[in-house]
């Protein structure tokens, strides 16, 4: 395995212990180019006890993008949309390929599942139980596994996206 793909590696195994689907990942932006066709953001997810997890250099190697050092953030390219949500629509695809069980909503309506399942068609948010091994209804592994009753096929919403 090379240097970068290694590192890549490496960058999702952090990633996969830091952030959590139903996770929100703050957007910094830190500098916009003259042309405005490019941009530095930081990424930043805030632990409950007050902490918060700069998350800029293990997205840039896990989803190969430039890093800019002196500005501490994403070298983002591209313009006409948010670019905030692509990167983090796009680490949730790197960190749950294959999508992820519905995570639900708490009674204070606080924490929400953000697949976009829900706001086309099923409004269920009644908390799902996921496998961590298999997807599969049945599973036949060694273990006992929960059974998969609601998986969202795109990790790509898996994650919320918002500024500062």
């Amino acid at each position: 395995m090379r240097q970068k793909e290694r590192e890549a590696a490496e960058a999702l195994e952090r990633l996969r212990e830091w952030v959590k689907p139903g996770d929100t990942i703050w957007c910094v932006l830190r500098s916009v180019s003259r042309s405005g066709m490019m941009r530095v953001i930081d990424f930043q997810k805030f632990e409950a006890d007050g902490r918060h997890l700069s998350l800029g250099w293990n997205i840039a190697k896990a989803l190969d993008m430039p890093y800019d050092r002196n500005r501490e953030g994403v070298k983002v390219t591209g313009c006409g949309m948010d670019m905030g949500f692509h990167v983090v629509s796009n680490l949730g695809y790197a960190l749950y390929p294959q999508g992820f069980g519905c995570i639900g909503r708490t009674e204070d309506r606080q924490t929400w599942c953000p697949s976009n399942d829900h706001s086309n068609g099923d409004r269920d948010y009644t908390p799902h139980g996921t496998c961590d091994l298999c997807r599969e209804p049945d599973c036949k592994q060694d273990k006992p596994h929960l059974q998969v009753k609601h998986w969202h096929t795109s990790g790509g919403y898996a994650l919320v996206s918002k500024w500062v």
